[in-house]
């Protein structure tokens, strides 16, 4: 079966440990793996609205959290700008819904 997708670093180990056959490539950093990591959140976010989980949630901060070293960025910069936007602006904890400015 053909999957053309990123997955997780151990995953050629646990197809390994299961006598799996199997090809890879690995992505070298740049626009491809920007790419894929992006296809990736994709279906890791409908993979969530399917089943909304705790699991899933927690893939979907590991994608994120590639995509933002991927594009440079460190985690605690990711997380510094998070809590900057959350004390200026807020979260989403009240679910306020804007449903019109006149």
């Amino acid at each position: 079966m053909k999957y053309n997708k990123l997955v997780r670093d151990r995953i050629p180990e646990i197809m390994d440990s299961k006598g799996k056959q199997y090809t890879i490539r690995q992505l070298a950093d740049g626009m491809e793996k920007g790419v894929y990591l992006k296809k990736k959140l994709q279906e890791e976010v409908h993979e969530f609205l399917e089943n909304p989980c705790i699991e899933e949630l927690a893939d979907i901060k590991e994608v994120l959290l590639a995509l933002a070293d991927s594009l440079g960025y460190i985690p605690e910069e990711l997380e510094f700008v998070r809590v900057s936007k959350r004390i200026e602006r807020g979260s989403f904890e009240d679910g306020i819904v804007l449903e019109e400015v006149l």
